[in-house]
This record gives structure tokens, C-alpha cells and sequence, in this order.
């Protein structure tokens, strides 16, 4: 049973309205905003081996620690303020995930100047269109594909990390470069 009747892919346990707002107004949505991309592209990283209603649950903490996710003022955080990070217990303190952050700025400002936009150059990887996939169980959905492995290898290659293939699925699914609600789902569009 649903929190409001509606029928969802995830979220609609009572208790989890945060869940189910996430899922009605952000995941699958498009997202072309360059500062949005870069948040959940971080938080996606920190998600790596956790679950993610665990991260949306410290999502404010991470906007305080990581500076409302401005990709300049990441990139450049120091040593002492990434250190003063792993006793934050508003976020994960994995050390590695923490200094990910900083490593994958700097990365993403690179890209932003080679593209013009990061959105440019991450939209290129679906040609400019959100796969629309329709599942009717979430046991269906893929960890990854190819284009996740595409934009996974790309981005590694550009010095990124915490973005292997199956959280790069999840990236894409969250910031809607893929559409995987399921048929039932009040979300599902047919097209």
C-alpha cells in the first residue's frame, strides 16, 4: 500500500515520504543543470555499496560539507577540510569517497571547459534523448549498459572516480538520461 494510493517503483512505504519524493519528482526526470549533475553525480559515488535512501537521508549534510555541491569551491577544498570531513557525521566518512569529491571537481571543471557545459558533454552519451525502457519489475532492470560503460570508461579515463558502469546506471537513471519506471507506476509515460 502506498503512502497516497499511488503506485510506485519504490518509496511508497509508510515512513518514507522522502523516498517517494524523490521518486515522483526527480528520478527519470531530465536534468540539464550543470550544478544539479554535479550533486548527483557526488552523491552517487558516496552511494557506492550503500543503499541510496541512506544518502538522500544525509543529502543536506552533504550540500553543507561539499559547499551546495559548487564544483569550483570543491575542486578546491584542501587536505585539512577534506580530513575535518571524515568526523562529519552528517555524511559517510569514507575517506576515499571524501576525497573523491575533490578528484572528480576537478575533473568535471576540465570537462566543463572542453564541452562548454558539462550537460553537453553528458547528454552526448544518449544522443541527446532519455532511454526509455519498459519494465514491469524492478528484478528487469539492467546494473548497467552500454552507454553506462561508455560514459563509465570516458569519464575514468578523464580522471574520475567512484563512476563505474553500475553507478553510472544509476547516475543516468537519477538525472533521467534513462526512463526506467515501470509500466504500473503512476510515473510511466508511454512512448
Amino acid at each position: 500500500m502506498s503512502i497516497d494510493k499511488k503506485t510506485r517503483c519504490f518509496g511508497s512505504q509508510p515512513g518514507k515520504e522522502f523516498y517517494a519524493e524523490y521518486h515522483d519528482n526527480e528520478w527519470g526526470v531530465p536534468l540539464h543543470d550543470d550544478k544539479r549533475l554535479f550533486e548527483m553525480l557526488i552523491l552517487e559515488g558516496c552511494q557506492a555499496g550503500l543503499s541510496w535512501e541512506l544518502i538522500l537521508k544525509r543529502r543536506d549534510g552533504y550540500r553543507k560539507a561539499f559547499h551546495k555541491f559548487d564544483p569550483v569551491k570543491v575542486a578546491a577544498m584542501n587536505d585539512r577540510e577534506l580530513e575535518a570531513l571524515r568526523h562529519d557525521e552528517r555524511i559517510i566518512r569514507n575517506r576515499l569517497k571524501i576525497y573523491a569529491a575533490r578528484k572528480n571537481a576537478q575533473a568535471f571543471l576540465k570537462i566543463q571547459k572542453e564541452f562548454g557545459t558539462f550537460d553537453r558533454y553528458l547528454w552526448q552519451f544518449v544522443n541527446g534523448k532519455p532511454i526509455k525502457n519498459h519494465w514491469k519489475h524492478l528484478k528487469e532492470l539492467p546494473c548497467s549498459s552500454a552507454e553506462s560503460d561508455a560514459l563509465s570508461k570516458d569519464l575514468k579515463k578523464r580522471g574520475m572516480t567512484f563512476v563505474g558502469s553500475k553507478i553510472i546506471y544509476s547516475y543516468m537513471q537519477a538525472v533521467g538520461l534513462v526512463d526506467d519506471h515501470l509500466t504500473n507506476c503512476w510515473r510511466y509515460r508511454r512512448k
